[in-house]
């Protein structure tokens, strides 16, 4: 196999150092080249060569680097809906990718209230148990101790956001923690990411273009201050990832993923037989958990080992997926982590309080 093109190990390097050499992250952006059909024939090329590879007998420990390959990929199939709903709020024209069908104007009337969900705590093992594929980040499996906790049956909707802009949630600096007031200050927050409030009515920019806050679908593009700072106002908190976890293994992985063809949050629709509603799908939920090595936890060799590890400082843990993560990504054990700031992808907020 011959590389397609030489540089491309240096433009398509994102942050390994032991691959070498990378373009400025800041100045990616600012790129033009190579155009979108040369990507798609770079890609194609790719999938040839390993497609031929994976014909012959291929050892292991190469079969494990596709395979790591392949759900990296799947992250950033969710990354690259995100960053495009980013750079079409920052057009006024309020670009559309995909029109919502009819159907999908429709919803109820009135969400559920929520209720608590209530669990025992005790002993808990947490972590990736080895069958099938997890992140190293996942691993190792270990035991946790758990107080007596309780779940929101439902993630915190728009409308209920909604109510904590009106009562000046965005305005009292007693609700936030001193660095999330610093950014609500320098930066201008008053309501989530993409809302916008015009002629009296909240406005929302989605991938179907600009539409009216659906009130009763799940807040999403909100920070971990954010979250924090509504729990807070709603004399509740974020759960640990390990209590989200412990939740989670009792719930099948269905819900509102990329594959529903939405691409946004929805709704929920009552489940009598699920007493966590959109656990998987929708929104990625912020915890309180730091996203940290679990105990015994060992870098890989090489490049890989930049995988998960290195960036273990500043950032938090969310749990369960959105609407647009691939369908077969998630798992109970998954982390998904980001800096406490960050508001540009799906996440969410599901309260949590001591029993």
């Amino acid at each position: 196999y011959r590389p397609a093109d030489p540089r491309y190990r240096f433009l398509f390097n994102s942050y390994y150092e032991a691959v070498g050499p990378r373009h400025a992250r800041p100045r990616r952006g600012l790129l033009t080249r190579p155009t979108i059909d040369e990507v798609v024939a770079y890609r194609r090329r790719i999938d040839d060569a390993l497609s031929s590879l994976l014909a012959g007998d291929v050892p292991r420990p190469a079969l494990e680097l596709v395979e790591l390959g392949i759900q990296h990929e799947q992250q950033h199939q969710e990354l690259l809906l995100t960053d495009l709903l980013h750079l079409f709020a920052q057009n006024p024209l309020r670009p559309v990718y995909r029109a919502a069908g009819a159907d999908e104007a429709v919803a109820p009337s009135v969400a559920d209230p929520p209720a608590w969900v209530d669990y025992g705590g005790g002993l808990a093992e947490v972590g990736h148990d080895g069958t099938g594929f997890a992140f190293d980040c996942e691993t190792p499996r270990h035991r946790v101790a758990l107080a007596p906790y309780a779940l929101a049956s439902r993630p915190v909707t728009n409308g209920e956001w909604s109510e904590f802009v009106a009562d000046g949630g965005y305005r009292e600096p007693r609700l936030w923690l001193a660095d999330g007031w610093a950014r609500v200050q320098a930066e201008g927050w008053q309501a989530p990411l993409y809302w916008d409030r015009r002629d009296g009515e909240w406005l929302q920019m989605t991938l179907a273009g600009e539409l009216a806050v659906d009130l009763q679908a799940p807040v999403s593009q909100v920070s971990y201050f954010e979250a924090d700072a509504f729990a807070r106002w709603r004399g509740a908190r974020l759960p640990t990832e390990h209590e989200w976890e412990v939740a989670a293994r009792a719930q099948s992985i269905e819900g509102n993923l990329a594959s529903t063809g939405h691409l946004r949050p929805r709704p929920a629709v009552h489940d009598a037989q699920a007493p966590l509603r959109q656990l998987y799908g929708d929104v990625w939920e912020w915890t309180a958990s730091a996203f940290a090595p679990y105990p015994g936890f060992r870098v890989a060799e090489g490049a890989v080992g930049e995988y998960n590890g290195k960036f273990m400082c500043g950032q938090y843990v969310l749990r369960g997926g959105s609407c647009a993560t691939p369908e077969g990504h998630l798992r109970a054990t998954y982390r998904n982590f980001f800096y406490p700031h960050q508001r540009w992808q799906f996440s969410g907020v599901r309260l949590a309080r001591d029993r």
